[in-house]
């Protein structure tokens, strides 16, 4: 199936822009960029949206653990089906740079992709960042994702990014296939 939605994850506001729970926003609006396209605010939706190709980009105003609502929202309003879904999220158990393209699975502790699942279920593609885990076996999770990544790990999901674009294309125009083998092989 053609991805007809693209989801980048992340808490709005500039307190959590930064922060590696963001990155799914961070690809999606590069990807924007890339393509020249411009966010517009849909209240109705609660989301922010661009167009690119036969693909629509969303980053939900809400916070990320009720991200699943306005998926769901949007699903229903562009009469898409979980297939055509993409949601680019950050991704504790994957290294600082590495990155995956998934179909479908479970939502990790995610609390992003849970609410997701909630909503519309688990036959969707997720496109995974990874920013690592704490370096201290003590600190906290939740803190460690809403903090800004080092100069270093910011560079590697850079990387990332680039390894990502490289796919997309395909991704988008029905060879998730092909383009898992080119990105995650």
């Amino acid at each position: 199936m053609t991805l007809k939605l693209i989801v980048g994850l992340r808490n709005p506001g500039q307190n959590y822009a930064l922060t590696r729970h963001n990155v799914g926003s961070w690809f999606v609006e590069k990807l924007a960029a890339t393509y020249q396209a411009s966010f517009k605010t849909e209240k109705r939706l609660q989301a922010d949206i661009a167009s690119i190709e036969v693909c629509r980009l969303i980053l939900p105003l809400t916070f990320m653990n009720v991200s699943g609502q306005v998926v769901a929202k949007c699903c229903q309003f562009f009469q898409i089906a979980p297939e055509e879904v993409l949601v680019v999220h950050d991704e504790l158990d994957l290294a600082a740079g590495r990155v995956k393209l998934k179909s479908g699975g479970g939502h990790g502790g995610h609390n992003g992709l849970r609410d997701i699942m909630q909503q519309i279920g688990a036959h969707f593609h997720r496109l995974r960042f990874g920013i690592g885990r704490p370096s201290h076996p003590n600190q906290d999770v939740s803190q460690f994702v809403l903090a800004k990544p080092s100069d270093a790990d910011k560079m590697l999901i850079d990387n990332a990014f680039n390894r990502a674009f490289d796919i997309m294309d395909l991704a988008i125009h029905n060879q998730i296939p092909q383009a898992m083998t080119l990105l995650n092989g």
